[in-house]
């Protein structure tokens, strides 16, 4: 019987290797996909889990203009952060809610919170 391990020559598949570069890099790509001065507003309303109109955001968030909060839904939307439903029906009705991706962003927010909530005071 012949064995084939010494034949077999590949990498077992495992986590990527992070170098302080790649890391940085990979955080700094995150944050660009974060930045905006409403979507952190718009994410911790989506979190509840629930689908949400675009009238129901703009009550949520009355200090936005309807302007704003329709271009960083439409970034959020583009990043694949959030899903955008639109039901065939006059007048026009259209839902937002996190996609999976955007829902695994909450535990990484909530580590992020709780850092910025143990600062100690200077």
């Amino acid at each position: 019987m012949t064995s084939t391990d010494k034949k077999v020559r590949y990498l077992p598949e495992g986590k990527p290797q992070r170098t302080p570069l790649t890391a940085a890099e990979g955080v700094a790509a995150a944050f660009r996909i974060l930045e905006g001065r409403w979507k952190m507003l718009i994410l911790f309303h989506l979190f509840s889990g629930d689908a949400l109109r675009f009238s129901e955001l703009e009550r949520a968030i009355p200090t936005v203009s309807q302007k704003m909060l329709i271009q960083q839904l439409r970034q959020l939307e583009s990043d694949g952060v959030v899903q955008r439903i639109v039901y065939p029906e006059v007048p026009p009705k259209v839902e937002y809610r996190l996609t999976p991706w955007g829902h695994d962003l909450c535990p990484a927010l909530d580590a992020i919170l709780t850092w910025a909530e143990s600062r100690p005071t200077p």
